[in-house]
């Protein structure tokens, strides 16, 4: 028997909303797929180029997104999404709504680009069978300065990106 999946969006809120979302989308087994960190700056290769130019159209195929803040590193990428249906605001994940099916939720939007990049990729490197882990990270940003912090954590992301590797307990021991 199938172990039920434990939901990874909140269950009261209702994802078509206005506002803003921190989504953090991973590379299948967090391979490096999309480049490299070098001395702090990423370099981005095919794969990199190819998610960045899917990562520009999600706004441009629906006027009710706005992708803010993102940012490609080598197996993953980090975005501000704004759902702007209306005014944008920062919401309370406590906000509960009738979700419409037909609405643009953001597990529609995410799924949308993780669909056309996969696609795409295809068509350049045959040899990835699997570009995306199942599902995505999501956080309903909450204010001003919960906005603020996210901008300059997906911003900074390259600079940690070799801390991060070097730190006692991020090290594959064999």
């Amino acid at each position: 028997m199938i172990k039920p999946r434990k939901p990874n969006r909140l269950i009261v809120y209702d994802y078509s909303l206005p506002g803003y979302y921190f989504v953090t989308i991973c590379a299948n087994n967090m391979q490096e797929l999309f480049g490299s960190v070098r001395d702090g700056k990423m370099i981005m290769n095919n794969n990199g180029i190819l998610v960045y130019q899917n990562l520009i159209k999600i706004a441009e195929f629906n006027k009710e997104i706005e992708l803010d803040e993102f940012f490609v590193m080598p197996n993953h990428i980090d975005m501000v999404i704004i759902i702007n249906v209306g005014d944008a605001k920062f919401a309370s994940p406590t906000t509960s709504g009738y979700n419409d099916r037909t609405k643009m939720t953001l597990s529609k939007i995410i799924q949308q680009f993780k669909r056309g990049c996969s696609l795409s990729l295809r068509n350049i490197d045959s040899s990835i069978q699997k570009l995306w882990q199942r599902s995505f990270y999501d956080r309903i940003i909450r204010n001003e300065k919960e906005l603020h912090n996210i901008r300059k954590y997906i911003r900074e992301n390259p600079l940690q990106w070799d801390l991060e590797k070097i730190l006692p307990e991020n090290l594959e021991l064999e």
